[in-house]
């Protein structure tokens, strides 16, 4: 990837801005001027052979005759004339480039070409390049501006990276009204080479970034943006704008799930497995921010809110149940302490209403009391500008206030210039400062979903057994090889044989093709019976009279097995009937039927798909995305964000639905999706839920021809690397002992605790070098839930007196470029001397070199003689230093 190279673009000492005309409003004027008159400390050369010199700068003719080689280019000429510079600036050795100029992929397919042929050249002399089609960048902190941006803006701890240009600017404009700093901002244009994964993991390794913000129209290399933002979001936000929500250009789908499946929905579902904070207003996109890098966010989602008018609280209150947040209930205790402060005749309950004539010190003693409700989880003020109010003095009441609070308040102040002076005192304390309630709610809402999505992320699974009764391998190379070549829409029959082999229960239909095959086959497995249509052609059969349910006699069954031959014909003349199907009539009364899916984005691969199923799950679509692999905690998540939920826990007296079912066959399809890239799209819908079983009644099966004529690498249909099975394996120790090594998982979490609890001091001074306290479940999820392309942890595992318990782990953890991988090791005192140490550091070679990773280092400490002796039986080199550590490698 590349990612230490960026630091020639965000750090560089020299810098040639290549095309600068003469004129100092053009890009390249205004450039240079920004970079001159902004203080950069580094050496500028402008690069033109037309001019002398620019802005009374001297000019060079070439890049080649430079004095000294820049460690950035900023290219602003023609687009034609772009790729013989690149090539100039690879062969004189320059690894950075920012291309400002347009005309590339934007224009069309003669600009693409273009862009390629240029993407070519950089990939031949290794160099980063942001661009094309830019507005450049801005570090304030180092004073270097190269944009042609209208100002600098004040240093600060927020990273910007907009695929907007035009958007950035105005953003700079809002973040000075705002008064929030940058750390760096980024305008990447078209992405050729540096894009979003980039970026964050190059800013997730700077101390003075503390969350980033990003404008996304779209992303373009999937699995980089999800491993760098996960790993970033594990320790500070990320907050997205993404523009484009609603495409027309809708393709035709095949089944329910790809209709359903909106490319906007897999964005949502992106954004909330990588932990981040999602936007739906530019304009709070900052308040967000600041409310989150300021750690005020809210446990929950119920909102007090304390105003000094009705209507407002009233407004407020719609707006918050509106977006499905709560309206705290007071204590008793809350509300005797308010009726203490407050006239007799205020609201008693909450909204707070103060009334009109409330001073600065009741509205913020008020704010104060709420503060301490444990019920609490945030309080916005809203104030009116009324000829009693003192907007300014209040606003201080409360930011004093908010000082000791580490709850989140938020603040609207309606109105124009009365309230002026207020709103920019909360914006300069901290406070998130809203011209309507409205605006405040939305913000609210967005921080209680990233805190969900953040509790969530990191929430231990329950442990589930999911077991096959095929070898899954076996059935691959069967469906592969004897039915997906049969056609690009598999039958039903086909279809629930699939899914099926995979744990998940099924109707069995019966293909006739005549009315007394149909009656045969009914009178063998018992009426009522369902027929259904079977042809490829026909994708909803209820359409067109396809499906009929109870049919109860013969008589029936041959009215209607003719009946829906000839609708069939009539609405489909030209579609190839295969036959019509038979199988058992389930009992539907007391079940509620959910609809199972995958499909393959042609960016983000496969996701999982579970809603609300039958004819109008298109129509509804009470539906929830995510990507597999699955586990308990995230199907049951997803199960929970359904608006039908309530049916399954047990509606108005009816019996509760068998969920740890439902949860099981969605891991199962998790498998499915996994081992085949080939599945386009697949359909089960209606999968009915009952009392006690989960049934599937229909599915469709949508084969990738394309894949499955050309195969792909295992997995790399998945954004997410699922548990890598393939590193499981059976060991002896050196007194004999069974052991199983194997990827940790979140479900050890407990086991792990575990581990380190029968460490001695010693032991855990050794492995983490200080006195680690991991006894909190905060600290547990980031040794347990790990991702598996970027880091891996070997647990070696035993059974002792009928339990599973953890005796070792051995991790992996590689820099961001993915080339360099740091190794750490601990082995609980009483499994210590039983060769498990060589044992563990020798597959975590074998796993690294299975990876294509090119050296391994680690340290540990002098009187830790053990390891020290197996990193030399196993190659390492060895250094002593002076601070009592020791620093070992090896290359692979």
């Amino acid at each position: 990837m590349g990612i230490r190279k960026l630091s020639s673009i965000f750090r560089p000492q020299r810098i040639a801005l290549i095309g600068v005309p003469a004129d100092p409003n053009s890009v390249g004027g205004v450039t240079l001027r920004n970079l001159v008159g902004g203080g950069f400390r580094g050496v500028v050369y402008p690069v033109n052979p037309r001019h002398e010199a620019v802005l009374g700068i001297p000019c060079y003719p070439t890049v080649k005759s430079l004095p000294k080689v820049p460690d950035l280019a900023v290219i602003i000429t023609g687009a034609s004339a772009v790729p013989q510079i690149i090539e100039e600036c690879g062969e004189v050795g320059i690894k950075g480039v920012i291309i400002m100029s347009a005309g590339f992929k934007e224009i069309g397919e003669e600009g693409r070409a273009l862009e390629m042929t240029v993407m070519d050249i950089v990939k031949k002399y290794d160099m980063r390049v942001i661009g094309p089609n830019c507005l450049g960048i801005i570090v304030p902190g180092q004073n270097m501006n190269i944009s042609f941006a209208a100002t600098m803006p004040k240093a600060g701890h927020v990273a910007f990276i907009s695929q907007s240009g035009a958007l950035g600017t105005a953003v700079l404009d809002w973040a000075m009204d705002e008064n929030i700093g940058f750390s760096y901002f980024v305008s990447i244009g078209n992405a050729m080479d540096v894009g979003f994964g980039d970026l964050i993991d190059y800013f997730g390794q700077d101390s003075n970034t503390r969350s980033i913000v990003l404008y996304v129209e779209s992303i373009t290399w999937a699995h980089q943006f999800m491993s760098a933002a996960r790993a970033f979001a594990r320790k500070k936000p990320i907050i997205v704008y993404k523009a484009g929500r609603f495409p027309e250009s809708a393709m035709a789908a095949a089944s329910h799930t790809g209709a359903m499946a909106s490319s906007d929905a897999v964005y949502d579902a992106l954004f909330r497995r990588a932990g981040i904070a999602r936007v739906y207003n530019i304009g709070n996109i900052f308040d967000i921010t600041d409310l989150i890098g300021r750690k005020r966010i809210p446990k929950g989602p119920n909102l007090a809110i304390v105003t000094n008018a009705g209507g407002p609280g009233v407004m407020a209150t719609d707006s918050l149940i509106a977006k499905n947040g709560k309206l705290c209930k007071l204590s008793e205790e809350t509300l005797d302490k308010l009726n203490e402060l407050l006239p007799n005749y205020w609201s008693h309950g909450n909204p707070v209403d103060v009334l009109g004539d409330a001073t600065p010190d009741r509205i913020a003693s008020a704010t104060e009391i709420v503060l301490h409700d444990p019920g609490v989880d945030a309080v916005l003020v809203i104030l009116t500008p009324q000829a009693m109010t003192k907007p300014t003095e209040t606003a201080k009441s409360v930011i004093k206030i908010s000082e000791g609070s580490s709850k989140p308040i938020m603040a609207s102040w309606l109105g124009g210039q009365s309230v002026a002076e207020g709103m920019r005192l909360f914006n300069h304390s901290g406070i998130a400062a809203f011209h309507t309630p409205e605006q405040a709610i939305r913000a609210f809402m967005t921080l209680v979903d990233y805190a969900k999505n953040m509790e969530s992320l990191f929430e231990t699974p329950k442990e589930i057994p999911v077991s096959f009764h095929y070898d899954r391998q076996t059935l691959r190379e069967k469906f592969i090889n004897e039915i997906f070549p049969k056609q690009n829409i598999l039958t039903e029959e086909d279809s629930k044989e699939l899914i099926r082999s995979y744990g998940i229960q099924t109707t069995q239909p019966v293909l006739t093709t005549s009315e007394e095959e149909a009656v045969m086959v009914a009178q063998k497995i018992g009426y009522p019976v369902v027929i259904k249509i079977q042809s490829v052609d026909i994708v909803h059969k209820s359409d067109c009279g396809g499906v009929v349910l109870n049919i109860e006699n013969d008589n029936m069954l041959q009215g209607s097995y003719k009946g829906m031959m000839e609708k069939v014909v009539t609405c489909f003349p030209d579609s190839r009937i295969d036959g019509i199907s038979v199988q058992k009539m389930i009992d539907t009364r007391d079940s509620v039927e959910f609809i199972l899916g995958i499909k393959k984005d042609p960016i983000f691969g496969t996701v999982i798909l579970v809603g609300m199923g039958g004819t109008e799950a298109e129509l509804i679509r009470d539906q929830r995305l995510e990507f597999p692999p699955l586990n308990e905690r995230l199907a049951n998540q997803m199960i929970e964000s359904l608006k039908i939920y309530p049916l399954l826990k047990g509606y108005r007296g009816r019996a509760p639905k068998n969920i740890n079912k439902l949860v099981e066959s969605m891991i199962r399809l998790s498998y499915l999706a996994a081992d085949y890239p080939e599945i386009e799209e697949l359909d089960i819908n209606p999968i009915i839920v009952t009392q006690h079983d989960v049934v599937a009644l229909d599915a469709r099966v949508v084969i990738d021809e394309k894949t499955l004529k050309n195969p792909v690498p295992q997995y790399s249909h998945l954004l997410l690397r699922p548990y890598p099975e393939r590193y499981i394996k059976s060991v002896k120790l050196g007194d004999g002992t069974d052991a199983l090594l194997r990827p940790i998982k979140p479900e050890d979490e407990p086991m792990w605790l575990e581990l380190l609890g029968s460490c001695s001091k010693e032991s855990i001074y050794m492995r983490f070098r200080y006195n680690f306290h991991f006894d909190s479940h905060e600290v547990a999820t980031q040794f347990c839930f790990i991702d598996y392309a970027r880091e891996m942890a070997i647990v070696a595992e035993v059974e002792e007196h009928g339990r599973r318990k953890l005796i070792g782990v051995g991790r992996l953890i590689a820099d961001p470029d993915v080339e360099t991988v740091e190794y750490a090791i601990l082995i609980t005192d009483a499994w210590q001397r039983k060769d498990l140490g060589k044992i563990l550091t020798q597959y975590c070679l074998e796993i690294a070199v299975a990876n294509n990773l090119k050296r391994v280092v680690a340290e540990t400490t002098k009187d830790n003689k053990p390891m020290i002796s197996v990193f030399k039986k196993l190659g390492f080199t060895v250094n002593f230093n002076a601070d009592s550590t020791v620093s070992v490698g090896i290359d692979l």
